[in-house]
């Protein structure tokens, strides 16, 4: 009977200290929150009004980026990076206000680990948008203009953040991620707006040539008018072929596209072709001569069948 008690007097008293030490907490607690309540209230109104005014940097950004050429999927992104940071920034000195340096050490760390796991989980995305944002801030490729890249050639129409959109000449879509088109060789045909068109023919051995070249360099001159060169018309003849006299022709036009460039050969084989026709200028078919050692006997149709009924 006498242990009984004893040990009811052992709780009591220990839950008695217990009580008292959870007390003594709760009032530091609250006298800590009553000398911090000033630091608290202003770090919740420097917060709010980091994250009010994120809101209106966010557009003021945008509005400026507006007036650049980059993509607009690419200012949306900035201009929301900008406010995320504007937000960090705010919440940092509200922390700081309120004395949780620790806790914002921990916050930072926690920060820098998880952004480590995600760049290295999305380590293809994130090249792709940085990507992205290069080739929006670089005058090297824009949209209309025409390019080949990757084995792709055509109209761009897009730069987003993961992919840049090609129309090729059958009207196809091409969607090349923009890592790609960094990294690789890239050819701008809308960088210049005049381009060199080559042209290769061959006229036959009978040929006048110097009234070949001249004729020649007539007609590229008229489609070069447009350019302004046409005195920089270039004639070289190349080789002698198995059937013809080969040269290389090359005159300047105004071309944009790719399909300008074609579009202004194809004109200069007809001009020339027309031109040749007037002047008797042969372009031969490719001719072999074939030479017998033997002699050879030619027989009429009607005398062969009689010395075989012979």
């Amino acid at each position: 009977m006498f242990y009984q008690e004893e040990t009811t007097e052992e709780i009591n008293e220990q839950f008695k200290t217990a009580w008292d030490k959870m007390v003594t907490k709760l009032g530091d607690w609250f006298d800590a929150i009553v000398v911090n309540l000033p630091n608290f209230i202003l770090a919740i109104l420097v917060f709010v009004a980091a994250f009010l005014l994120s809101g209106y940097i966010s557009k003021f950004t945008l509005r400026l980026l507006h007036k650049t050429k980059m993509q607009r999927s690419i200012k949306i992104m900035i201009s929301k990076i900008v406010s995320v940071m504007v937000i960090l920034i705010g919440m940092i000195l509200a922390l700081g206000i309120m004395n949780l340096s620790k806790v914002l050490t921990t916050i930072l760390a926690g920060a820098g680990v998880a952004g480590l796991a995600v760049g290295l989980a999305l380590q293809g995305t994130l090249s792709n948008t940085f990507s992205g944002i290069m080739l929006s801030v670089v005058d090297n490729i824009k949209i209309g203009d025409w390019v080949e890249t990757n084995g792709y050639t055509g109209e761009v129409l897009d730069i987003d953040l993961r992919n840049t959109t090609i129309r090729q000449v059958d009207n196809k879509l091409v969607y090349v991620p923009n890592r790609l088109v960094v990294e690789n060789s890239l050819k701008n045909y809308s960088t210049n707006s005049q381009a060199r068109v080559i042209l290769t023919c061959g006229v036959g051995y009978e040929s006048n040539l110097e009234m070949v070249r001249e004729v020649t360099i007539k007609v590229a001159k008229e489609l070069s008018k447009d350019s302004g060169r046409e005195n920089e018309v270039q004639f070289f003849y190349t080789e002698f072929g198995d059937s013809s006299i080969n040269y290389e022709l090359r005159f300047w036009v105004n071309a944009a596209k790719l399909i300008n460039i074609r579009e202004a050969k194809g004109e200069a084989i007809m001009k020339i072709k027309k031109a040749y026709d007037q002047h008797n200028i042969n372009i031969p078919f490719p001719i072999r001569t074939i030479n017998f050692t033997n002699p050879m006997t030619v027989q009429e149709k009607g005398s062969a069948k009689n010395s075989d009924s012979e």
